[in-house]
């Protein structure tokens, strides 16, 4: 999708008369670093955010090369050109705030604080990964960092999210879930049913479609009718607004605003954030049959987000190219560490097969249903 739009044209669910995204594409000089959320950021936090995306893309790379060695099983999904999205949404986000996304949930995860050793074993199939190397790509979980997957059905964790802003809502808890999706999740009835009752409970959930392009093999011109793909929680009377995912200022400054919406108000949003991905849906995906060269390059020289936040924080004087070889080093290091730490890891055991799918299994002194739960098991 080739149209961006300012940050303040959003489409009001409460029947108000503001401008259309659709009718006023976004300034070049438009600066985002003037926002409220951004313009008091210290030198530190800045330097911070630079390095957490200096590490999802080192972790990427270092996960892709395992894949082509043969350590790493089943898909992998890498997030290798969509960085600033998931740092700079996490980077807004209070203690009492939750994060849900789809399968290509890597980058996520080392933005909530999931440590590198902990990702690479998961995806190694190891013991010690953070799904006990059951989950692998898709499944990353972190409950104690308030991120909750990393699922791998298309859609699945719409409803999901839903339903831990009800859960925030009914505690009286002043927080948010922003749910992750990609822009071909949008046609799956699942999300429809969750814009629905999110509107009509007033809950506190803000859904960010990652618009990279392609559903698959598909481009977005091709898979869905109608744009902008945000535009459909209009139907809902839901906020909705369109932003450009390569600036992490303004995704620091959409999702800043969506969070106070849904904090204060407990009101959802939908926010489609205009991203883009270098490698293909799945490292399997042969990506060259449905887009050029030419395309990613394009992308790469002029909208890579990592070369775009270090350009301007040298321009701010916060950054010096001594310190971005540091960073790079430090974050190519640990992403090797990391590979040689999963490949040192054991392998779970089979007697544990069927540990941690069930709570009642594992907790069988309070178990209170009747019946097998297993196929063929006594459990």
């Amino acid at each position: 999708m080739e149209s961006i739009y300012h940050d303040a044209d959003i489409q009001k669910g409460d029947g108000s008369t503001e401008p259309s995204p659709t009718a006023v594409p976004l300034p070049n000089e438009n600066d985002f670093s003037k926002a409220s959320i951004n313009h008091s950021l210290e030198a530190e936090e800045k330097i911070r955010f630079f390095s957490q995306m200096l590490r999802i893309r080192r972790f990427e790379e270092r996960s892709l090369r395992a894949y082509q060695q043969g350590h790493i099983g089943g898909f992998l999904h890498l997030y290798i050109g969509q960085e600033a999205v998931a740092v700079g949404s996490v980077s807004v986000m209070s203690q009492d705030d939750h994060v849900i996304t789809a399968y290509r949930d890597h980058g996520h995860a080392i933005a909530v604080g999931m440590e590198m050793d902990e990702c690479m074993a998961e995806l190694y199939g190891k013991k010690t990964g953070c799904s006990k190397g059951k989950g692998g790509s898709m499944h990353f979980f972190a409950p104690d960092k308030n991120f909750w997957g990393g699922h791998g059905i298309v859609g699945g964790q719409t409803p999901l999210g839903l339903g831990m802003a009800y859960a925030l809502k009914t505690k009286g808890t002043k927080g948010a879930c922003l749910c992750f999706m990609g822009d071909g999740a949008t046609n799956q009835g699942s999300f429809y049913e969750s814009l629905n009752l999110a509107s009509l409970w007033n809950l506190p959930v803000i859904y960010v479609i990652e618009n990279n392009g392609y559903s698959m093999g598909t481009s977005e011109s091709r898979h869905s009718a109608g744009e902008p793909l945000a535009r459909r929680g209009e139907a809902f009377d839901i906020d909705w607004s369109v932003h450009q995912g390569h600036d992490l200022y303004e995704v620091r400054s959409a999702i800043h605003k969506a969070l106070s919406r849904a904090r204060e108000n407990s009101r959802p949003s939908v926010l489609e954030i205009v991203t883009y991905r270098y490698r293909g849906h799945s490292v399997a995906d042969p990506d060259q049959t449905y887009r050029s060269k030419e395309e990613i390059e394009e992308y790469k020289q002029n909208k890579d987000p990592i070369n775009l936040f270090r350009d301007t924080l040298l321009k701010e004087g916060v950054l010096t190219d001594d310190k971005i070889q540091a960073l790079d080093k430090a974050a190519k290091d640990e992403a090797e560490a990391s590979a040689e730490f999963a490949l040192a890891s054991p392998f779970p055991d089979v007697s544990e097969l069927m540990d941690d799918v069930y709570w009642e299994t594992d907790n069988p002194e309070q178990k209170s249903s009747s019946g097998t739960i297993f196929f063929e098991s006594s459990r």
